[in-house]
């Protein structure tokens, strides 16, 4: 099996899901860093139109593919063959595919918007700021929820689902440390989960990848 291509920055949580992925899978694959500068260039964007990472080529299937989303749904279907991270029963598969959606469409752009409005925007807004922190509480009250009784968000082992949300969740120290309205210690289901994922060696590379260093799996 040839090296699957990735291009991705460090420190961004989309890249990191896909690299998860590839390492949960032992799939072969070698890390393209994109300059921010890049990103808008010609040359990237005839691999993903929208300028953004990741992106993926496979050489074994001849597919380019962007969308973290779609590249874990991807490798999924082609590579998890013994299904370590993902289920062909009904209602399992489904509600991976469920939670996996409520990482992409909440999760991703609640917290982003909560990053932005923390870290980055050039004014304090705090009616911004608590808009997105509320949000951000409330996806946690969901997974908290849903986590009750029970180790992973579906069936009786981890999943491709859990894993997405992990690259973000391993951020919410950065982003409301200094918020009154944040407790972790009011979400311990969350809180149990979260730092069982965060344990895992795949996790843990994806996390501690710098852009010197020479990315492959």
């Amino acid at each position: 099996m040839q090296p699957i291509t990735v291009y991705w920055r460090p420190n961004v949580p989309n890249p990191a899901k896909v690299i998860i992925t590839l390492e949960e899978l032992g799939i072969p694959y070698i890390g393209k860093f994109v300059e921010h500068a890049d990103l808008k260039q010609p040359a990237f964007e005839a691999i993903n139109t929208n300028g953004r990472v990741p992106a993926i080529e496979d050489p074994n299937t001849g597919i380019t593919l962007w969308e973290s989303g779609a590249i874990v749904n991807y490798l999924i279907e082609n590579y998890d063959t013994e299904h370590k991270i993902s289920y062909i029963t009904a209602p399992e598969k489904y509600h991976t595919l469920q939670w996996q959606h409520f990482q992409c469409t909440g999760q991703g752009p609640y917290w982003g918007q909560l990053a932005w409005f923390q870290l980055f925007h050039h004014e304090p807004l705090e009616s911004a700021k608590k808009r997105y922190v509320d949000e951000a509480i409330r996806i946690v009250k969901v997974l908290d929820k849903a986590l009750e009784g029970r180790d992973w968000l579906v069936g009786d082992k981890i999943t491709y689902a859990d894993l997405a949300f992990v690259s973000w969740g391993s951020s919410l120290p950065l982003f409301l440390s200094d918020r009154e309205e944040w407790n972790i210690e009011d979400h311990l289901n969350f809180k149990r989960w979260n730092d069982s994922i965060l344990g895992r060696a795949s996790v843990k590379k994806a996390l501690s990848l710098a852009k010197e260093e020479d990315v492959k799996g």
